[in-house]
């Protein structure tokens, strides 16, 4: 089995920072690109941030300049620093990931978390 678990996401007032924590757990031998999502009420899931295993990144136009993400591969956590905050980041965050599980076995999967409800109001 394998879990991804987000964490640090909060009440926050525009020009706020927030950041969240994305841990993976279970069989896991090797984590590929990982990734935040959002979905906020009425609209369609978008991506946020993506890193690759290399550490390469790319973010959403709306978020750049303001958003983070990073990694820890030694304990298998991303992360997605968010600063200057505005209302219309308010979502609920996802965190996706493309994980080998085993050493023998080149095949990866792709895993999401539950979320972690991000709102930014005043």
């Amino acid at each position: 089995q394998v879990q991804l678990v987000e964490s640090g996401g909060g009440l926050v007032q525009p020009g706020g920072s927030l950041r969240l924590s994305c841990a993976a757990s279970g069989s896991i031998f090797s984590i590929n690109a990982a990734g935040w999502y959002r979905q906020a009420p009425g609209k369609q899931r978008e991506l946020v941030a993506r890193i690759t295993s290399g550490g390469s990144t790319n973010y959403a136009d709306s978020v750049k300049g303001r958003f983070t993400i990073s990694r820890d591969n030694a304990k298998n956590t991303v992360y997605l620093q968010m600063n200057s905050l505005k209302p219309e980041d308010t979502a609920v965050y996802y965190c996706n990931a493309d994980i080998r599980r085993w050493a023998w076995n080149p095949r990866e999967s792709g895993y999401w978390g539950q979320g972690t409800q991000v709102t930014v109001s005043s």
